[in-house]
């Protein structure tokens, strides 16, 4: 089931050689995909958080995938960290959001925005997976316009207090420790990121969110903070700079979603390819017919032409990456990780679809393996960034940032 993936992995060593300690990682994260087929499905069927992700995940040491080896991780370089999360992404988009939260949004932003002491006491950990990170930006009346936010927070000495709602977090409910982010108190400017801990008091959960279309076994949950004490060392970049902490974790969380579709599309196609050959209509195997190879093949168009959109961005990330400060790299990783994320998730989603389409009336079926595919790929359209958004981001660096919609 795995033939489309080893190509990718074939294909990263021409582009860039792989080392052994790389091999290594690709080995421990296809026995953790191995461990979890079976509980992802189980609990999909369910409709529940799949529990078994972070004990399978912590298990093969698989939490600090990007994180530096200086802090206890693997310290992949972003091809590499992009191919373990296309290879998560067979499993489906739960697993994919789970992980992508924790290395993307969490472990990456506070590695490029933390200080020295806040790295050493919170990535050392969360490699390791003693802590589990989340990243509580969107609210009930800010998603797309983070600039609209309604949690704030006041200064007192040293300290400060942080009340607000925050909502659709993934992995709300189960992460010790969550970047927030919160505009002072009676201000319409100067967002601020903090790294708040779940056992602080005045902060809840108040409802793991189980109503979803899917992503059933991601943990999504709506929090309350009212009045959480946060210490001035848990201040995460600048005060007032917030903004750009959140830009940038979104820019890293956008090449995970991408990465993480390039998988779900390699699964329905492998998923499609059984059943065809396999199934007999009209006396002969449906695989046979030609409406269906059409399909096939649109399928397959769909997952090459995202391929090599989501390897281009990690490859222009590892680039800036080595060239902290450039603006015009930063700005060209921007650019074509907003491309591949529009790109990848739509196509995965058509893809899902199409799949669906091949299985028949059984594609209907939750038990079907494509169709969390269909129901799950339908937030990768809204998440780390919509559709709508995407399309302006990707116009405005044709037309020049005067033409920004939502500047």
């Amino acid at each position: 089931m795995e033939t489309l993936f080893a190509r990718s992995v074939e294909d990263a060593s021409r582009l860039l050689k792989l080392t052994e300690d790389d091999r290594k990682l690709f080995e421990r994260v296809e026995a953790a995909c191995d461990e979890l087929v079976l509980p992802e499905f189980e609990r999909y069927v369910e409709r529940k958080f799949n529990e078994k992700i972070p004990e399978i995940i912590k298990k093969h040491k698989l939490m600090g995938i990007p994180i530096s080896k200086k802090y206890g991780g693997d310290g992949a370089r972003p091809l590499v960290h992009a191919l373990t999360l296309e290879r998560f992404g067979q499993l489906g988009l739960g697993v994919i959001t789970y992980v992508d939260v924790h290395q993307a949004l969490g472990s990456l932003t506070i590695q490029e925005w933390g200080n020295e002491e806040q790295k050493q006491r919170y990535l050392t950990k969360a490699a390791t997976g003693e802590v589990v990170l989340a990243y509580a930006l969107t609210e009930p009346e800010a998603g797309s316009d983070p600039s609209a936010l309604k949690t704030t927070y006041k200064k007192d000495g040293g300290n400060y207090y942080v009340s607000g709602s925050k909502y659709l977090i993934s992995n709300g409910s189960v992460a010790n420790k969550l970047i927030v982010f919160a505009l002072p108190e009676g201000q319409q400017k100067g967002v601020t990121a903090f790294l708040v801990d779940k056992d602080a008091s005045g902060f809840s959960v108040e409802m793991r969110m189980e109503e979803k279309m899917g992503l059933f076994t991601s943990d999504t949950s709506l929090l309350a903070l009212d009045n959480v004490k946060v210490a001035k060392e848990d201040v995460l970049g600048e005060e007032g700079k917030g903004l750009s902490v959140a830009y940038a974790a979104l820019l890293n969380g956008r090449m995970g979603i991408a990465s993480g579709c390039l998988g779900v599309m390699e699964d329905c196609i492998n998923q499609v390819k059984e059943r065809v050959t396999s199934r007999t209509q009209f006396g002969k195997p449906i695989g046979k017919h030609q409406l269906i190879q059409r399909h096939i093949a649109t399928m397959v168009a769909n997952l090459e032409s995202s391929r090599w959109l989501v390897y281009q961005v990690a490859l222009k990330k590892e680039e800036y990456d080595n060239n902290r400060g450039n603006l015009e790299m930063r700005t060209e990783v921007d650019r074509v990780s907003a491309v591949a994320k529009y790109v990848s998730s739509r196509a995965a989603y058509n893809t899902a679809d199409a799949a669906v389409q091949c299985f028949g009336g059984f594609g209907y079926s939750i038990l079907s393996p494509v169709t969390k595919h269909l129901l799950d790929t339908r937030v990768a359209r809204i998440y780390e960034g919509t559709d709508e958004i995407m399309e302006l981001k990707i116009a405005s660096t044709v037309l020049g940032r005067e033409f920004e919609a939502y500047k």
